[in-house]
């Protein structure tokens, strides 16, 4: 099959909670510095919140070479200045792409001493991924992020062990079909393994169609 000319992929989800989400952000996140991306998925949230949230530089990242291919192509059709190139990072690697002293051919020329990551933010990855990838994620924020750096988590979360509605039983029972080690997590287990990285818990925010807000701070 010839391919396609538009590798743009959607995700229904992003138009409902993207507003919502960049409320929270604007919120939380440092006003300045470089905001990392984790698991940025078709790169549609990256091209409405890198606009939006000027001058904090934003670096979206995945570990699906299709998802970059997507991120690519939504940045040529919403390109902005603050937006750049998405890098292949996946959260169980010892040591990050943006870790290593040469840097990814896509960030070449990007100077991370001037702009540091100030924040990690990281939408709808834990339930659908191994929890190795949260704890990944965890270790990642703790060697990366400074003093009074943010990571911001979105997604359903269980609480106290329960989930919030049906429909997030029913989520979550159709991920463990798909894969047993996938599954909407206990936000208590999810901070507690923060908390083993120094990263503590400071807010929780309820959004749309029974999902969370988390936002922890180092």
């Amino acid at each position: 099959m010839p391919e396609s000319p538009d590798a743009r992929q959607y995700a229904p989800a992003t138009l409902r909670n993207r507003e919502p989400i960049l409320d929270v952000l604007l919120q939380f996140l440092p006003p300045t510095g470089t905001i990392l991306e984790i698991s940025s998925g078709t790169g549609e949230h990256a091209v409405f919140f890198a606009p939006r949230l000027y001058p904090r530089k934003w670096i979206p990242s995945d570990p699906n070479p299709l998802a970059r291919e997507s991120i690519r192509a939504w940045r040529e059709c919403h390109p902005a200045e603050n937006l750049y190139s998405a890098i292949a990072l996946d959260v169980c690697e010892p040591i990050w792409a943006v870790e290593k002293e040469q840097l990814p051919e896509s960030l070449q020329g990007f100077d991370l001493i001037q702009d540091p990551i100030v924040a990690i933010v990281n939408i709808n990855m834990i339930h659908i991924s191994p929890f190795s990838a949260c704890l990944g994620l965890m270790a990642g924020a703790r060697r990366i992020l400074p003093k009074g750096g943010i990571l911001y988590l979105y997604g359903p979360f269980k609480i106290n062990g329960k989930h919030t509605a049906p429909s997030n039983e029913a989520f979550d029972e159709s991920l463990r079909m798909q894969n047993p080690e996938w599954g909407v997590r206990n936000l208590d287990e999810v901070v507690a393994v923060a908390g083993d990285q120094n990263l503590s818990l400071i807010k929780t925010v309820t959004m749309p169609a029974n999902n969370l807000s988390a936002i922890f701070q180092v």
